[in-house]
Parts: C-alpha cells; sequence; structure tokens
C-alpha cells in the first residue's frame, strides 16, 4: 500500500479500569471512520479487557512492553492517539513527564511529535477532588490534549461515551 493510500493510524492507549472491557466498542468505531487501530495498554489494563478478541479485531498484537532493540516495530507513527480509558495514575504521570511504561513513553512522545490527542478519563469523584490531578488536567489541556467528559466507575458502558474519543480527534485531524 502506497503512502498515499494509507489509512491514518490510531493509537488506543487503554488503561486499568473497569470500562476498559468495552473497548472494543472504540475501535469499531474508530474501523467505520477508516482508522486503523493499533492497542497500547498499561500492564495492569491487559487483565481489564480481552486481549485476543482485540488483536483478531485489530489483527495486531496488543503491546504492554517495550520491545527489544532490532525488534520490527509492530505499529506504523500514530497520526492520532485515543486514551481511553484514562485513570488517575496515568494522568497524573503522563502530566509529570513520566515515562515508566510503554503507555505513558508513547503518551510522552506523542506530545512531542504534535500527535492529537483526545482523553476520556474514568477516575472517582473522590480522586478528582486531588489538588495534583487537577494540576495535570491544566497542564495536559495547556500542551493542547482534547479532554471528553470524566466517567466514574460503574458498569462497563454506563455514563462511558467511547464515540468522544473519536469526535474530538475529528476536530483536530479532519476526519
Amino acid at each position: 500500500m502506497t503512502e498515499q493510500a494509507r489509512k491514518p493510524f490510531l493509537y488506543v492507549v487503554v488503561c486499568a479500569a473497569g470500562v476498559a472491557e468495552g473497548v472494543g466498542g472504540l475501535i469499531t468505531l474508530a474501523q467505520q471512520r477508516n482508522w486503523d487501530v493499533g492497542v497500547i495498554a498499561t500492564p495492569l489494563a491487559t487483565g481489564f479487557f480481552d486481549t485476543a478478541a482485540v488483536e483478531a479485531q485489530t489483527g495486531r498484537p496488543v503491546r504492554s512492553a517495550w520491545r527489544s532493540p532490532g525488534d520490527p516495530r509492530p505499529f506504523p507513527d500514530p497520526d492520532a492517539v485515543a486514551v481511553a480509558p484514562a485513570t488517575f495514575n496515568t494522568v497524573n504521570k503522563w502530566a509529570a513527564g513520566i515515562s515508566d511504561t510503554l503507555a505513558l513513553g508513547t503518551l510522552c512522545e506523542a506530545y512531542g511529535m504534535g500527535v492529537p490527542i483526545s482523553v476520556l478519563p474514568c477516575v472517582s469523584e473522590a480522586l478528582t477532588a486531588h489538588p495534583a490531578y487537577r494540576d495535570s488536567l491544566e497542564r495536559l489541556r495547556g500542551m493542547g490534549v482534547r479532554f471528553g467528559e470524566h466517567a466514574f466507575g460503574g458498569p462497563a458502558q454506563r455514563g462511558f461515551h467511547w464515540e468522544q474519543a473519536l469526535d474530538l480527534l475529528g476536530r483536530r485531524v479532519g476526519t
């Protein structure tokens, strides 16, 4: 496939929250909008969704660890990144520039590459009151990161609007 004919590539970064079990819905929506998708999960997140089903859906491995030097890159560079669901821990570490997992390293690098990023937070109401979290949101918004509505847990699909991740990117990349 030529570079001109290549579909835009979306990285979906998944964090360890109960709603992560519904990430296949985001992938379906992205594919319907002509995105190719690769999933990067925090190490704990892999226990929150069916990785085999996601791999079958995307045709690519779910990544949660760094590749070894010399290993081929399993994904092309991203045209955009959607973080869904995003947890308290990931938001705060990312805003602080901590890159101790593949997911966080990817987010820190995507900003440096100028890649559009959308975030759907799934953080408890008690944690959203923490000053570090509020500061992290402010810092990330100042970096151009787009945030959707907060979801506060509960059943996997209640109150979590996966399509927002794509809608926020659509304004940035013309999808």
